[in-house]
């Protein structure tokens, strides 16, 4: 037996309980062991994992669910709170490093005066975000929930099925949102149903995708949000399936950069036109057409994503895979009937 088919069995072994508990530690002290540096406000890198760990964190609670019992402190609504403020001071963090670094240097003068100003602007906004996010940090409620977590991990509190298997429970826990991020309808936007299918339009300019997304772009910021939760539920589960579980997971994630590049143009967008008073095409024409640019970059990306997940064979097999975990078949093969 290799070493890789040892893993999977032993994983095998454990229950829904005992998952859950391991994946709660892990996230839960990624995410305070951060807090220190993140109150000092010496590195973003700090703000951004925590962050990344909260969210994280909230996704194991959620994903666990039906065998928690955990304190009212520490629910999935109080951890979202926390991880809504940090989310502030990181989203203002990726505006001004874009601004300074993609953009700034391939500006003409006269719009890198303009973009002076907005990011004095943005500076003050994250002076003001970093004051909510200590002030949340040293607040009750937030070493409440600190503290009832600690004292959940010393002593865990789960409801009836926490003796099951963890292998046996796998696609009730991963099916639901997998099913959601499927049946999404912004799988749909672009495309037009002919002779039986779903047909992804390939034919559409910067231009038409521009009108999409200024009509349409808040649904696909909403299925980016669906396949963050996907993405970090998968993550918590990779060691009880095989190497194709990773080739989906990736698509996932691809899924939700590829959306958050054009949401996070989009976003800037609306800051600089809110800044500037007007339309961003006439007075910052040089970054309007940039940003479009990568709008419009990103879509290409998306629409790969979008024709291959259109397919009934390719959710079909998402399902199968996710249907029947690895560790299934490396414990028949370590079994002495199978020797």
């Amino acid at each position: 037996m290799n070493v890789k088919t040892s893993a999977k069995v032993k994983a095998q072994v454990k229950t829904l309980g005992e998952a859950s508990a391991v994946a709660i530690g892990k996230y839960f002290r990624k995410t305070v062991e951060r807090e220190a540096e993140v109150l000092k406000d010496k590195d973003a890198e700090e703000l951004h994992q925590m962050r990344v760990g909260m969210r994280r964190l909230r996704s194991a609670v959620t994903g666990f669910a039906p065998v928690l019992d955990l304190p009212k402190q520490a629910s999935e609504r109080k951890i979202g709170k926390v991880g809504r403020v940090l989310g502030t001071l990181r989203d203002l963090d990726v505006m001004l490093e874009s601004l300074q670094n993609r953009y700034y240097p391939d500006l003409p003068a006269g719009e890198q005066e303009v973009l002076d100003e907005a990011l004095l602007n943005l500076l003050k906004q994250r002076r003001r975000a970093l004051k909510g996010v200590r002030a949340i940090l040293e607040h009750k409620s937030y070493q409440s929930l600190k503290k009832s977590i600690e004292e959940w991990l010393e002593q865990p509190q789960f409801r009836a099925i926490e003796h099951l298997p963890i292998a046996e429970v796998l696609p009730d826990l991963l099916l639901p949102q997998v099913s959601e991020f499927f049946l999404h309808p912004a799988w749909l936007l672009g495309t037009e149903y002919r002779d039986g299918k779903v047909k992804v339009a390939d034919d559409l300019n910067a231009e038409a995708v521009e009108e999409k997304l200024v009509a349409e772009g808040a649904i696909l910021h909403d299925l980016r949000k669906q396949a963050k939760r996907v993405r970090y539920l998968m993550n918590l589960f990779g060691d009880f399936y095989s190497e194709t579980y990773e080739v989906y997971l990736k698509d996932v994630t691809t899924v939700q950069e590829c959306l958050g590049d054009i949401q996070d143009s989009e976003v800037l967008g609306e800051f600089l036109a809110d800044f500037v008073e007007g339309d961003l095409k006439k007075e910052l024409p040089v970054l309007a057409g940039i940003l479009a640019e990568n709008r419009y970059a990103a879509w290409g990306k998306w629409q790969i994503l979008q024709r291959k997940y259109l397919s009934p064979e390719i959710r079909q097999g998402f399902r199968s895979l996710l249907i029947h975990p690895a560790v299934e078949d490396a414990q028949k093969s370590d079994s002495p009937q199978s020797s």
